[in-house]
Protein backbone atom coordinates (compact mmCIF):
# COMPACT_ATOMS: atom_id res chain seq x y z
CA UNK A 1 0.00 0.00 0.00
CA UNK A 2 1.27 3.69 -0.82
CA UNK A 3 2.02 6.03 1.85
CA UNK A 4 -0.64 8.78 0.74
CA UNK A 5 -0.95 12.21 2.31
CA UNK A 6 -3.86 13.04 3.72
CA UNK A 7 -5.82 15.56 5.74
CA UNK A 8 -4.47 14.94 8.79
CA UNK A 9 -1.22 15.95 7.37
CA UNK A 10 -2.57 19.63 5.67
CA UNK A 11 -2.61 21.19 9.37
CA UNK A 12 -6.03 21.85 9.22
CA UNK A 13 -5.29 24.13 12.34
CA UNK A 14 -3.34 26.47 10.19
CA UNK A 15 -5.90 26.85 7.44
CA UNK A 16 -8.50 29.43 8.24
CA UNK A 17 -7.84 32.03 5.29
CA UNK A 18 -5.96 29.75 3.11
CA UNK A 19 -6.97 29.17 -0.31
CA UNK A 20 -7.49 25.87 -1.10
CA UNK A 21 -7.77 24.23 -4.57
CA UNK A 22 -9.78 21.32 -3.96
CA UNK A 23 -10.17 18.91 -6.91
CA UNK A 24 -13.75 16.68 -7.25
CA UNK A 25 -15.52 14.87 -9.33
CA UNK A 26 -18.65 16.28 -10.47
CA UNK A 27 -19.28 14.83 -13.70
CA UNK A 28 -22.81 14.51 -13.32
CA UNK A 29 -25.91 13.97 -15.07
CA UNK A 30 -28.41 17.25 -15.61
CA UNK A 31 -31.39 17.32 -17.31
CA UNK A 32 -31.66 20.91 -18.27
CA UNK A 33 -30.34 23.37 -14.83
CA UNK A 34 -31.60 20.18 -12.99
CA UNK A 35 -28.94 17.51 -11.18
CA UNK A 36 -30.66 13.95 -11.71
CA UNK A 37 -28.06 12.40 -9.36
CA UNK A 38 -26.11 13.95 -7.03
CA UNK A 39 -24.42 10.83 -5.57
CA UNK A 40 -20.96 11.82 -6.36
CA UNK A 41 -21.30 15.96 -4.87
CA UNK A 42 -22.97 13.75 -1.40
CA UNK A 43 -19.36 11.56 -1.81
CA UNK A 44 -17.15 15.27 -1.15
CA UNK A 45 -19.58 16.21 1.46
CA UNK A 46 -17.20 14.91 4.13
CA UNK A 47 -13.80 17.12 2.73
CA UNK A 48 -15.72 20.02 1.94
CA UNK A 49 -17.13 20.70 5.62
CA UNK A 50 -13.48 19.86 6.99
CA UNK A 51 -12.18 22.06 4.89
CA UNK A 52 -14.94 24.39 5.77
CA UNK A 53 -14.62 24.10 9.19
CA UNK A 54 -11.06 24.67 9.46
CA UNK A 55 -11.76 28.13 7.77
CA UNK A 56 -10.03 27.34 3.78
CA UNK A 57 -11.53 29.46 1.40
CA UNK A 58 -12.48 26.66 -1.30
CA UNK A 59 -12.21 26.30 -4.98
CA UNK A 60 -13.51 23.44 -6.67
CA UNK A 61 -12.57 22.43 -9.52
CA UNK A 62 -14.24 19.41 -11.83
CA UNK A 63 -14.70 18.35 -15.11
CA UNK A 64 -17.71 17.35 -16.62
CA UNK A 65 -18.39 15.60 -20.02
CA UNK A 66 -15.92 15.75 -22.43
CA UNK A 67 -15.89 19.16 -24.11
CA UNK A 68 -12.22 18.50 -25.78
CA UNK A 69 -11.10 21.63 -24.91
CA UNK A 70 -13.92 23.81 -26.52
CA UNK A 71 -16.80 26.12 -24.18
CA UNK A 72 -19.95 23.91 -24.63
CA UNK A 73 -22.10 25.37 -22.88
CA UNK A 74 -24.91 22.41 -21.80
CA UNK A 75 -21.65 20.98 -20.20
CA UNK A 76 -21.49 23.70 -17.64
CA UNK A 77 -20.78 23.52 -14.32
CA UNK A 78 -22.75 26.23 -12.97
CA UNK A 79 -26.19 24.07 -12.21
CA UNK A 80 -23.88 21.98 -9.98
CA UNK A 81 -22.69 25.29 -8.16
CA UNK A 82 -26.45 25.46 -7.31
CA UNK A 83 -27.23 22.23 -6.26
CA UNK A 84 -23.79 21.72 -3.87
CA UNK A 85 -25.13 25.00 -1.81
CA UNK A 86 -28.67 22.69 -1.21
CA UNK A 87 -26.83 20.16 0.34
CA UNK A 88 -24.40 22.25 2.21
CA UNK A 89 -27.43 24.63 2.78
CA UNK A 90 -25.09 27.62 2.10
CA UNK A 91 -24.94 29.16 -1.29
CA UNK A 92 -21.67 28.51 -3.38
CA UNK A 93 -20.20 30.78 -5.37
CA UNK A 94 -19.62 29.97 -9.49
CA UNK A 95 -16.66 31.37 -11.19
CA UNK A 96 -17.38 31.61 -15.14
CA UNK A 97 -13.73 30.15 -15.78
CA UNK A 98 -11.61 28.21 -13.95
CA UNK A 99 -8.11 30.05 -14.46
CA UNK A 100 -7.49 34.27 -15.21
CA UNK A 101 -8.78 37.04 -13.95
CA UNK A 102 -12.56 35.86 -13.38
CA UNK A 103 -11.36 32.96 -10.98
CA UNK A 104 -9.08 35.69 -9.32
CA UNK A 105 -11.94 37.91 -8.91
CA UNK A 106 -14.43 34.98 -7.17
CA UNK A 107 -11.03 33.56 -4.77
CA UNK A 108 -10.83 37.37 -3.73
CA UNK A 109 -14.15 37.95 -2.50
CA UNK A 110 -14.35 34.26 -0.77
CA UNK A 111 -14.98 34.64 3.49
CA UNK A 112 -12.87 31.97 5.24
CA UNK A 113 -15.08 28.97 4.85
CA UNK A 114 -16.38 30.18 1.76
CA UNK A 115 -16.81 27.61 -1.11
CA UNK A 116 -16.65 28.64 -5.33
CA UNK A 117 -16.69 25.86 -8.07
CA UNK A 118 -14.54 27.02 -11.40
CA UNK A 119 -15.79 26.20 -14.77
CA UNK A 120 -15.24 22.96 -16.68
CA UNK A 121 -11.78 21.78 -16.21
CA UNK A 122 -11.55 20.64 -19.85
CA UNK A 123 -13.01 23.69 -21.46
CA UNK A 124 -9.10 24.19 -21.75
CA UNK A 125 -7.12 22.06 -23.83
CA UNK A 126 -4.64 22.26 -21.18
CA UNK A 127 -5.70 20.17 -18.63
CA UNK A 128 -6.03 16.97 -20.40
CA UNK A 129 -2.74 17.53 -22.09
CA UNK A 130 -1.36 18.73 -18.70
CA UNK A 131 0.10 21.39 -20.13
CA UNK A 132 2.70 23.21 -17.74
CA UNK A 133 1.42 26.62 -18.62
CA UNK A 134 -2.30 25.71 -17.70
CA UNK A 135 -1.62 23.82 -14.65
CA UNK A 136 0.66 26.92 -13.71
CA UNK A 137 -1.99 28.79 -14.30
CA UNK A 138 -4.61 26.67 -11.94
CA UNK A 139 -2.20 26.23 -9.26
CA UNK A 140 -2.28 30.15 -8.47
CA UNK A 141 -5.46 30.01 -7.23
CA UNK A 142 -4.26 27.99 -3.87
CA UNK A 143 -2.08 27.70 -1.48
CA UNK A 144 -2.88 23.88 -0.48
CA UNK A 145 -4.21 21.25 -2.53
CA UNK A 146 -6.76 18.66 -1.96
CA UNK A 147 -7.59 15.78 -4.53
CA UNK A 148 -11.06 14.01 -3.61
CA UNK A 149 -11.35 12.55 -7.09
CA UNK A 150 -10.70 8.83 -7.27
CA UNK A 151 -12.31 8.93 -10.85
CA UNK A 152 -9.66 11.04 -12.01
CA UNK A 153 -7.22 9.41 -9.96
CA UNK A 154 -5.86 7.27 -13.17
CA UNK A 155 -5.96 10.47 -15.19
CA UNK A 156 -2.47 12.62 -15.78
CA UNK A 157 -4.16 15.79 -16.27
CA UNK A 158 -3.17 19.14 -15.10
CA UNK A 159 -5.82 19.46 -11.99
CA UNK A 160 -4.50 15.86 -10.69
CA UNK A 161 -0.32 15.75 -11.46
CA UNK A 162 0.14 19.34 -12.72
CA UNK A 163 -1.06 21.41 -10.08
CA UNK A 164 0.11 19.00 -6.57
CA UNK A 165 3.40 19.35 -8.50
CA UNK A 166 3.49 23.32 -7.65
CA UNK A 167 2.27 23.25 -4.39
CA UNK A 168 3.72 21.94 -1.29
CA UNK A 169 0.97 21.56 0.66
CA UNK A 170 -1.47 18.92 -0.77
CA UNK A 171 -3.45 15.57 0.69
CA UNK A 172 -5.79 13.14 -0.75
CA UNK A 173 -9.58 13.88 1.04
CA UNK A 174 -11.51 11.28 2.73
CA UNK A 175 -13.21 9.97 -0.15
CA UNK A 176 -10.13 9.19 -2.11
CA UNK A 177 -8.72 7.38 1.32
CA UNK A 178 -11.59 5.90 1.12
CA UNK A 179 -11.56 4.29 -1.68
CA UNK A 180 -7.63 3.35 -1.09
CA UNK A 181 -8.24 1.52 2.12
CA UNK A 182 -11.87 -0.10 0.44
CA UNK A 183 -10.02 -1.49 -2.70
CA UNK A 184 -6.23 -2.13 -1.39
CA UNK A 185 -7.82 -4.43 1.19
CA UNK A 186 -9.07 -6.74 -2.09
CA UNK A 187 -4.88 -6.55 -3.21
CA UNK A 188 -3.88 -7.60 0.68
CA UNK A 189 -5.65 -10.41 2.32
CA UNK A 190 -8.99 -10.47 1.47
CA UNK A 191 -11.56 -12.50 3.73
CA UNK A 192 -11.94 -16.71 2.30
CA UNK A 193 -13.63 -17.69 0.11
CA UNK A 194 -13.62 -14.29 -2.05
CA UNK A 195 -15.55 -13.73 -5.50
CA UNK A 196 -15.08 -11.87 -8.17
CA UNK A 197 -18.04 -10.91 -10.51
CA UNK A 198 -17.21 -9.76 -14.00
CA UNK A 199 -19.63 -8.65 -16.33
CA UNK A 200 -19.80 -5.96 -19.22
CA UNK A 201 -19.61 -5.85 -22.71
CA UNK A 202 -15.78 -6.31 -23.35
CA UNK A 203 -12.86 -8.39 -21.85
CA UNK A 204 -10.21 -5.70 -22.46
CA UNK A 205 -10.58 -2.98 -20.42
CA UNK A 206 -11.04 -5.57 -17.54
CA UNK A 207 -8.68 -8.61 -18.31
CA UNK A 208 -5.32 -6.93 -16.31
CA UNK A 209 -8.36 -6.62 -13.64
CA UNK A 210 -8.88 -10.02 -13.64
CA UNK A 211 -5.57 -11.53 -14.22
CA UNK A 212 -4.18 -9.53 -11.09
CA UNK A 213 -6.77 -10.43 -9.12
CA UNK A 214 -6.95 -14.41 -10.45
CA UNK A 215 -4.31 -15.72 -7.71
CA UNK A 216 -6.61 -13.93 -4.47
CA UNK A 217 -9.56 -14.91 -5.96
CA UNK A 218 -11.91 -18.13 -4.87
CA UNK A 219 -14.72 -17.78 -7.17
CA UNK A 220 -14.96 -15.55 -10.66
CA UNK A 221 -18.10 -15.15 -11.55
CA UNK A 222 -18.37 -14.02 -15.34
CA UNK A 223 -21.51 -12.39 -17.37
CA UNK A 224 -23.03 -10.21 -19.64
CA UNK A 225 -21.22 -9.66 -23.12
CA UNK A 226 -17.85 -10.60 -21.44
CA UNK A 227 -19.06 -14.08 -20.97
CA UNK A 228 -20.04 -14.91 -24.51
CA UNK A 229 -16.58 -14.55 -25.42
CA UNK A 230 -15.66 -17.41 -22.76
CA UNK A 231 -18.86 -19.56 -23.83
CA UNK A 232 -16.98 -19.45 -27.29
CA UNK A 233 -13.56 -19.90 -26.28
CA UNK A 234 -15.03 -23.29 -25.21
CA UNK A 235 -16.71 -24.31 -28.32
CA UNK A 236 -20.38 -23.17 -28.04
CA UNK A 237 -22.62 -21.12 -30.65
CA UNK A 238 -23.52 -17.50 -29.66
CA UNK A 239 -25.45 -17.17 -33.30
CA UNK A 240 -25.60 -13.16 -33.47
CA UNK A 241 -24.46 -12.30 -29.57
CA UNK A 242 -21.47 -10.21 -29.07
CA UNK A 243 -18.26 -12.09 -29.22
CA UNK A 244 -14.57 -10.89 -29.28
CA UNK A 245 -13.03 -13.27 -31.37
CA UNK A 246 -9.65 -11.58 -31.46
CA UNK A 247 -9.60 -12.40 -27.78
CA UNK A 248 -10.56 -15.99 -27.46
CA UNK A 249 -7.15 -16.83 -26.56
CA UNK A 250 -6.95 -14.79 -23.55
CA UNK A 251 -10.53 -16.24 -22.45
CA UNK A 252 -8.93 -19.65 -22.96
CA UNK A 253 -6.07 -18.46 -20.98
CA UNK A 254 -8.03 -17.22 -17.71
CA UNK A 255 -9.78 -19.93 -17.85
CA UNK A 256 -6.32 -22.63 -17.56
CA UNK A 257 -5.19 -20.45 -15.20
CA UNK A 258 -7.86 -20.52 -13.10
CA UNK A 259 -8.63 -24.65 -13.48
CA UNK A 260 -4.58 -24.63 -12.48
CA UNK A 261 -5.23 -22.47 -9.39
CA UNK A 262 -8.44 -24.63 -8.39
CA UNK A 263 -10.46 -21.51 -8.71
CA UNK A 264 -14.12 -21.78 -9.28
CA UNK A 265 -15.13 -20.85 -12.50
CA UNK A 266 -18.85 -19.73 -12.93
CA UNK A 267 -20.30 -19.25 -16.85
CA UNK A 268 -23.91 -18.76 -17.85
CA UNK A 269 -25.90 -21.90 -17.96
CA UNK A 270 -28.98 -20.35 -19.91
CA UNK A 271 -28.82 -17.01 -21.83
CA UNK A 272 -31.94 -14.89 -22.30
CA UNK A 273 -31.88 -14.45 -26.06
CA UNK A 274 -33.72 -11.84 -28.93
CA UNK A 275 -34.10 -10.81 -32.47
CA UNK A 276 -33.63 -7.22 -32.07
CA UNK A 277 -32.98 -4.81 -29.20
CA UNK A 278 -34.84 -2.65 -29.81
CA UNK A 279 -37.83 -4.19 -31.60
CA UNK A 280 -37.92 -7.62 -30.36
CA UNK A 281 -40.41 -9.85 -31.98
CA UNK A 282 -39.12 -13.03 -29.78
CA UNK A 283 -37.73 -13.34 -26.61
CA UNK A 284 -37.17 -16.49 -24.76
CA UNK A 285 -34.30 -18.41 -22.60
CA UNK A 286 -32.49 -20.88 -23.97
CA UNK A 287 -29.42 -23.40 -22.75
CA UNK A 288 -25.71 -21.54 -23.14
CA UNK A 289 -24.21 -22.33 -26.69
CA UNK A 290 -27.75 -23.01 -28.26
CA UNK A 291 -29.06 -19.61 -29.04
CA UNK A 292 -31.06 -19.75 -32.30
CA UNK A 293 -29.73 -18.26 -35.49
CA UNK A 294 -30.39 -14.66 -35.99
CA UNK A 295 -30.56 -14.46 -32.23
CA UNK A 296 -28.33 -12.79 -29.28
CA UNK A 297 -27.80 -13.48 -25.64
CA UNK A 298 -28.56 -9.79 -23.81
CA UNK A 299 -28.87 -11.71 -20.01
CA UNK A 300 -28.55 -14.23 -17.97
CA UNK A 301 -31.23 -16.77 -17.30
CA UNK A 302 -33.14 -17.49 -14.50
CA UNK A 303 -30.67 -20.78 -13.87
CA UNK A 304 -28.03 -18.82 -14.06
CA UNK A 305 -29.47 -15.99 -11.22
CA UNK A 306 -29.92 -18.54 -8.91
CA UNK A 307 -26.70 -20.10 -9.35
CA UNK A 308 -24.75 -17.35 -9.40
CA UNK A 309 -26.54 -16.31 -6.03
CA UNK A 310 -26.15 -19.37 -3.98
CA UNK A 311 -22.47 -18.73 -4.96
CA UNK A 312 -22.46 -15.27 -3.73
CA UNK A 313 -24.43 -16.29 -0.50
CA UNK A 314 -21.38 -18.45 0.75
CA UNK A 315 -18.78 -15.69 0.04
CA UNK A 316 -17.22 -13.76 2.49
CA UNK A 317 -15.59 -11.41 0.25
CA UNK A 318 -17.23 -10.18 -3.08
CA UNK A 319 -16.46 -7.21 -6.22
CA UNK A 320 -18.97 -6.92 -8.95
CA UNK A 321 -17.53 -4.83 -11.97
CA UNK A 322 -20.15 -4.59 -14.99
CA UNK A 323 -23.62 -5.87 -16.21
CA UNK A 324 -25.29 -9.20 -16.71
CA UNK A 325 -26.77 -8.21 -20.05
CA UNK A 326 -28.17 -5.15 -21.99
CA UNK A 327 -29.16 -3.70 -18.72
CA UNK A 328 -29.88 -0.03 -20.01
CA UNK A 329 -32.72 -1.81 -22.05
CA UNK A 330 -35.89 -3.00 -19.80
CA UNK A 331 -36.63 -6.17 -19.82
CA UNK A 332 -32.86 -7.30 -19.93
CA UNK A 333 -32.21 -5.73 -17.01
CA UNK A 334 -33.28 -8.94 -14.66
CA UNK A 335 -30.37 -10.50 -14.52
CA UNK A 336 -28.12 -7.62 -13.29
CA UNK A 337 -30.74 -6.43 -10.75
CA UNK A 338 -30.76 -10.14 -9.56
CA UNK A 339 -26.82 -10.22 -9.16
CA UNK A 340 -27.05 -6.76 -7.50
CA UNK A 341 -29.66 -8.36 -5.02
CA UNK A 342 -27.56 -11.53 -4.43
CA UNK A 343 -24.47 -9.00 -3.46
CA UNK A 344 -26.93 -7.44 -1.07
CA UNK A 345 -27.48 -10.87 0.77
CA UNK A 346 -23.91 -11.42 1.19
CA UNK A 347 -22.53 -10.98 4.49
CA UNK A 348 -18.91 -10.30 3.85
CA UNK A 349 -17.42 -7.18 2.39
CA UNK A 350 -19.12 -6.36 -0.80
CA UNK A 351 -17.57 -3.85 -3.31
CA UNK A 352 -19.24 -2.30 -6.49
CA UNK A 353 -17.92 -0.35 -8.88
CA UNK A 354 -18.36 1.18 -12.53
CA UNK A 355 -21.36 3.13 -13.61
CA UNK A 356 -24.02 1.22 -14.61
CA UNK A 357 -23.48 -2.12 -11.61
CA UNK A 358 -24.04 1.30 -9.36
CA UNK A 359 -27.16 2.17 -11.56
CA UNK A 360 -28.26 -1.38 -10.42
CA UNK A 361 -27.37 -1.44 -6.85
CA UNK A 362 -30.01 1.95 -7.42
CA UNK A 363 -32.38 0.50 -8.84
CA UNK A 364 -32.45 -2.93 -7.30
CA UNK A 365 -32.56 -0.52 -3.73
CA UNK A 366 -30.09 -1.79 -2.06
CA UNK A 367 -27.52 0.66 -2.04
CA UNK A 368 -27.28 0.56 2.06
CA UNK A 369 -26.56 -2.95 2.17
CA UNK A 370 -22.96 -2.63 -0.16
CA UNK A 371 -19.91 -2.06 2.17
CA UNK A 372 -18.34 -0.24 -0.40
CA UNK A 373 -19.58 1.60 -4.08
CA UNK A 374 -16.96 3.00 -5.87
CA UNK A 375 -17.14 6.61 -7.03
CA UNK A 376 -14.28 5.52 -9.91
CA UNK A 377 -14.84 3.00 -12.69
CA UNK A 378 -12.23 3.22 -14.87
CA UNK A 379 -9.85 4.24 -11.74
CA UNK A 380 -10.84 1.34 -9.80
CA UNK A 381 -10.33 -1.39 -12.42
CA UNK A 382 -6.83 0.30 -13.08
CA UNK A 383 -6.01 0.08 -9.40
CA UNK A 384 -7.18 -3.04 -8.79
CA UNK A 385 -5.16 -3.94 -11.76
CA UNK A 386 -2.14 -3.24 -9.59
CA UNK A 387 -1.41 -0.30 -11.94
CA UNK A 388 0.03 3.00 -10.52
CA UNK A 389 -2.68 6.08 -10.88
CA UNK A 390 -0.64 9.24 -11.37
CA UNK A 391 -3.38 11.33 -8.93
CA UNK A 392 -2.16 9.04 -6.13
CA UNK A 393 1.75 8.73 -6.97
CA UNK A 394 1.43 12.53 -6.63
CA UNK A 395 -0.11 12.58 -3.02
CA UNK A 396 2.76 10.05 -1.86
CA UNK A 397 4.79 10.71 1.15
CA UNK A 398 8.00 11.53 -0.06
CA UNK A 399 10.93 9.37 2.66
Amino acid sequence: MMDILTLDDLDLANLKGVPVLVRVDFNVPLAGDRVMDDTRLRAALPTILELKAAGGRLMLMSHRGRPKGQVKPELSLRPVAAALGELLGKEVAFAEDCVGQLARDQLQALEPGGVCLLENLRFHPGETTNDPEFASRLAELGEAYVNDAFGTAHRAHASVVGVPERLERKAAGRLMINEVEALGSLLGEPERPFAVVIGGAKIGDKIATVSNLLDRLDMLILGGGMANTFLASLGYHLADSLVETEKLDVARDILHRAQAADIRVLLPMDLVVTDDLDNPQTIETVAAGEVPRGHKAVDIGEISRQAFAEALEASRTVLWNGPMGVFEKPPFDGGTVAVANAVAGCDGFTVVGGGETVAAVRRAGVTDEISHISTGGGASLEFLAGKPLPGLVALEKKP
